[in-house]
């Protein structure tokens, strides 16, 4: 299915889902967004509307965003989780302020 078409109640409803019922998830939202500010709820909101390589998650089954596209990464995200017994996965663009400091 085409989601970059969902009207803003569609990816209002999406949210809710998250903060609802992938609470993980929702605190790391949160918590990149105290390092990034407000361009995260953005890159959220527009992985939820089917751009890619804005914001992917899984957590519970349950899978939010569109995947990146480079090859393999939400095959090999998934496989690290049931391997190594993690809770939940969150995947954002890598934005200008992040790669500045020479870390990314």
């Amino acid at each position: 299915m085409d989601t970059r078409t969902d009207s803003a109640s569609n990816v209002n409803a999406l949210v809710q889902q998250i903060k609802s019922h992938m609470p993980n998830t929702y605190k790391t939202i949160l918590g990149k967004a105290a390092l990034i500010g407000n361009e995260a709820f953005s890159l959220v909101r527009r992985g939820l509307r089917g751009e890619p390589n804005c914001f992917w998650a899984m957590e519970g089954g349950l899978v939010m965003g569109t995947p990146f596209n480079l090859p393999d990464t939400q095959r090999d995200v998934a496989w690290a989780m049931v391997c190594f017994g993690c809770a939940h996965a969150c995947i954002f663009a890598l934005i200008e302020k992040e790669s500045s400091n020479g870390t990314h």
